[in-house]
Formats: structure tokens, C-alpha cells, sequence
């Protein structure tokens, strides 16, 4: 290994570094009660070498979060090979919820921590790009599932909708992630239980009366008998 590599490995090393002391800092404190010095002693460095990855907090944050989402969005890459939209919505929520019981620290990060406003075209995740957004991706399926016919007609916004299903998911394992050894609860199987109530959301938006093949059809003219010709016979 040349010098020049060995020196962009080191940098690589030490910036995840700092962004895993930075998200455990953020969700135990707070985005505003935490310093870049703060960081910076968590994991024994100089504020002025954090400086040389990160600009100021915000930045560092930024970076996080484009980590973070893009690698649950990167854990649902499978589900796009699923050709029934419902099983890939229902493929999508599980996807979502083995991230989170896999990944809770990130996820105590992404969704159980208030974030500052931050303009997603700072982002480097492209806002709306189902290929890079998580959210717009969900959005999608959920649209999919409507001009299907296959949602009852009360679920037809597809906003409204998709909040549904994603709080659906949100609900057992952020549950689990603060309560999850709490003595008076019995938390024996988090991810079967997130998945029961996935379905249950899922199943009880479904319309019951299947949606009519939208195919035009080709009417067959009928041809009339040839009355001379059996006359002739």
C-alpha cells in the first residue's frame, strides 16, 4: 500500500470516527447541547482536526444523515424486484423495520431525534429521487397501489397514505429502541410483533372487491351466414 492510499484510509477512519461519536452525542444530548469540542474530546482529538473534516456542526450532521438514509435506502434495493405493488409496500415495511432493529442507533438519530431545519438541496440525497430519497420511494409504491385499484377509495391520498403505512412500521420498533429492557413489558419478539401490525395496516387498507382489467377489449364482429350460398346447396 502506497503512502497516498495509507493517508486517504487514515482520513476515511478518522471521520467515521467522528460521525459515530457525533451520532451518539446528538441522540443523548441534543443537536444544540452538543459542541464540536464536545465531539472532539469524546473521541480524544483536537477541535482543529474535527475542523479539517467538517466545517461546523451543521455540515457534520448533514453528512450523517446522508449516511444514515442512504444506507436504509440501500437496504431496501431487494424489494424493487417484487412485481405485485401491495407485496412490495409490504416487502418495503419490513425492510424498514429490520433496519431499524439492526441499525438503532442510527435510527434513535434519523427518526427519535428533533433535527434542525436543514434546505434538502444542501443534501447530497437528491429530495424526491425514489432511487436516493426512502421517503419518496415509499410514496411511490404507495401510488402504485392506488392507480392499481387495489387500496380501498378512503386511502386514495397518497401522502396521507404513506404516513400510515410508515408510522405502522415506526410504532413496535421505536417502542422496542427506548422500552426494549423495560421489566414491565415483555418484548420477546420485536420484529415479529412490527410486522404483525404492518399487515394488519396494510391488509385493512386493501379493497376487498378486486379492480377490473382496464384492458380495452377488441369486439369480434359477427359474420352473417351466407343465406345464397346454402340456398345454392
Amino acid at each position: 500500500m502506497g503512502s497516498t492510499e495509507r493517508r486517504a484510509r487514515e482520513r476515511h477512519a478518522t471521520r467515521e470516527r467522528i460521525l459515530a461519536a457525533a451520532r451518539a452525542l446528538f441522540v443523548k444530548e441534543g443537536f444544540e447541547a452538543v459542541s464540536m469540542r464536545k465531539i472532539a474530546a469524546a473521541i480524544e482529538y483536537t477541535p482543529a482536526a474535527i475542523y479539517t473534516h467538517f466545517k461546523d456542526k451543521t455540515e457534520l450532521l448533514m453528512a450523517l444523515g446522508d449516511s444514515d438514509f442512504g444506507l436504509m435506502r440501500d437496504s431496501m434495493r431487494d424489494v424493487e424486484k417484487i412485481a405485485d405493488p401491495v407485496e412490495r409496500l409490504r416487502a418495503c415495511g419490513r425492510a424498514y423495520i429490520r433496519f431499524a432493529l439492526e441499525h438503532p442507533h442510527h435510527y434513535r438519530l434519523m427518526f427519535m431525534t428533533s433535527w434542525p431545519y436543514i434546505e434538502p438541496k444542501d443534501c447530497l440525497i437528491e429530495h424526491g429521487n425514489a432511487d436516493e430519497d426512502a421517503h419518496a420511494f415509499l410514496c411511490g409504491l404507495v401510488r402504485e397501489c392506488i392507480q392499481a385499484g387495489r387500496l380501498r377509495p378512503k386511502y386514495r391520498d397518497a401522502h396521507t397514505t404513506t404516513q400510515a403505512c410508515w408510522a405502522a412500521a415506526h410504532g413496535v420498533v421505536s417502542l422496542y429502541i427506548t422500552h426494549g429492557s423495560d421489566p414491565w413489558v415483555d418484548f420477546k419478539h420485536p420484529r415479529e410483533t412490527a410486522e404483525l401490525l404492518l399487515d394488519a395496516a396494510i391488509d385493512g387498507m386493501l379493497n376487498p372487491t378486486p379492480a377490473r382489467d382496464r384492458t380495452p377489449r377488441t369486439r369480434v364482429a359477427k359474420v352473417a351466414p351466407d343465406t345464397k350460398a346454402r340456398r345454392r346447396a
